[in-house]
């Protein structure tokens, strides 16, 4: 098996020689940084406000810490943080040191970082004591005794583990690092259940976040709001706090996205500009505080990782007093913005257009052939910032990959004559939680576990809010189990939060699709018309 698919060389010598791949590395693209900008703030975290040159110094002494305790130049790292400027060093360091973060979000649990650890080898995991009043310590013992991890490092009381703050920091050359590797591993939505792992290099990743940073008109006086957690590729690279780093400007840390934190956040330090998903836009456009705090240095806000319903993108500008830029990605690669001179129109019913000038887009229909202009059809691409496999994963490559190397999306788009694309849902068994990616069979497999459930069927529902919820339908053996009780057990297996089924429901028998034998595809799509006519 190969750990990743690098791009063939002929595109890999297009993209050179088109300046999109500058052999850059992170630690190279924090040390210029660091340069140009040392005593401007880079980061805000409460109270504390590093500049450039200390987060620079910072990075390198974490990057010597973590050599010095056995992690090596090619080695696995969890990294499991909230929303602190520790994030920043030890990331960095972690470039610098040559060994590869796996970003794990906040919510996930023993379940996913189990199988993080597994897939990747890793030795390390690097956590918060706490946050959200969940002991992450008591996780990373559960993780440890599991899997091959060797360390676990603790930012705050360590408890049996050991201390962030006591990673040595000791001197000496650092490896060589080279553009062309892989980077770090992010993590994809997918529709099985299974966590697949996506290999991004410093000159692919890069170039995205330069090109990024020209879209969304960063500079020096740019101050960017992370309300979402940071390890999400939107907040990383859309352009995210990468862009924003690029730029020279101050990024901005919100332990939360709620009303109540991030208003008082953005009167303070004049935040310009932040990026969520639809149901916090929502959430800060309903919320009456917004009276209450001078929001007014705000001047645009970014909705992506869910499609923004144009009822609710023309209200932003009357209730936030900002623009809004819509954002289309996906951690594998393709980002697609709208720019600040598209009319009105096209900015409220679209999810904006490629990043890059060699982003090759198919939309095609479901024997592979491409559909007439403005038609629905799955969305295929490749190009200089999007991968060409994921991690450890041929045989799943073949699958999500055409032979010539289009990454098979999973979304449905219809293109509009500007080249902007308009998201109308998804070909993959997979629901779209505020943002969030669910994959319906994960969570019927650990349904299916249970010894009260026969079989189980999970669909997304339409949620104004949400944009999806979900609803699992189980066929029960023997004394039905209550909702409830089905929920404490998913949680006893691990799961995040936001997997958890927001509906339960138990039926007698599944609805016959008149195809024969039924396959989990026709039957969510049966009980979910089922549920529809229902309301």
């Amino acid at each position: 098996m190969n750990d990743w698919t690098p791009w063939p060389e002929e595109f890999a010598r297009r993209y050179r020689e088109a300046g999109y791949w500058t052999g850059e590395t992170f630690g190279d693209f924090l040390a210029a940084r660091a340069e140009a900008f040392a005593d401007r703030i880079a980061v805000v975290d409460g109270d504390r406000r590093w500049t450039y040159r200390e987060l620079d110094e910072r990075a390198s002494a974490m990057a010597h810490g973590f050599l010095a305790r056995g992690i090596e130049p090619g080695d696995r790292v969890v990294v499991q943080l909230p929303n602190v400027a520790e994030y920043t060093s030890v990331v960095f360091g972690l470039f610098r040191a040559g060994a590869l973060p796996v970003f794990a979000l906040p919510p996930h649990r023993s379940a996913e970082i189990s199988a993080f650890c597994e897939i990747t080898g890793a030795v390390a995991y690097v956590i918060a004591d706490s946050s959200g009043g969940f002991d992450f310590r008591a996780l990373a013992s559960e993780v440890k005794e599991a899997t091959a991890l060797e360390h676990v490092f603790v930012l705050g009381d360590p408890g049996e583990h050991t201390a962030l703050a006591d990673v040595p920091a000791a001197g000496g050359d650092l490896p060589e690092v080279r553009s062309g590797d892989v980077a770090f591993l992010q993590l994809s939505g997918g529709s099985t259940g299974i966590p697949k792992l996506i290999p991004r290099t410093h000159d692919d990743y890069l170039y995205s976040v330069r090109e990024s940073a020209v879209i969304c008109e960063l500079g020096e006086d740019t101050v960017y709001l992370v309300a979402l957690p940071v390890a999400h590729n939107f907040p990383m690279s859309s352009p995210g706090i990468l862009g924003v780093l690029h730029a020279g400007g101050r990024i901005v840390l919100a332990p939360a996205p709620s009303p109540d934190v991030v208003f008082p956040l953005i009167a303070r330090e004049g935040v310009t500009s932040t990026g969520v998903v639809p149901p916090i836009a929502l959430q800060w456009m309903n919320s009456p505080a917004r009276a209450e705090h001078d929001l007014s240095s705000l001047r645009v806000i970014q909705v992506g990782g869910a499609k923004f319903v144009p009822e609710a993108a023309r209200r932003v500008r009357a209730e936030l007093g900002c623009a809004l830029q819509q954002v289309f990605g996906m951690a594998e690669g393709l980002v697609n913005y709208t720019r600040f001179d598209d009319p009105d129109e096209v900015v409220v019913t679209s999810q904006g257009r490629p990043i890059s000038p060699d982003d090759e887009i198919r939309i095609v229909d479901g024997d592979g052939a491409e559909v007439p202009p403005g038609e629905v059809g799955e969305l295929l691409t490749r190009g200089p910032y999007t991968i060409r496999g994921y991690y450890r994963a041929d045989a799943h490559n073949l699958v999500a990959f055409t032979p010539d190397g289009f990454y098979r999306t999973g979304d449905l788009v219809r293109r509009l004559p500007t080249g902007h694309l308009v998201v109308e849902g998804r070909a993959k068994d997979q629901i779209n939680r505020g943002g969030e990616k669910i994959a319906a069979e994960e969570i019927e497999n650990h349904l299916l576990a249970h010894p009260a459930v026969h079989d189980a069927a999970v669909v997304g529902i339409p949620d104004d809010y949400l944009g999806e919820r979900t609803c699992a339908f189980v066929i029960a053996t023997g004394e039905p189990p209550t909702g409830p009780a089905l929920r404490a057990f998913l949680r006893g297996r691990g799961l995040a939060a936001y997997k958890i089924p927001d509906r339960i429901q138990l039926v007698d028998a599944f609805p016959h699709t008149g195809v024969g034998k039924t396959s989990r595809r026709d039957l969510r799509r049966a009980l979910a018309d089922t549920f529809r006519k229902a309301q």
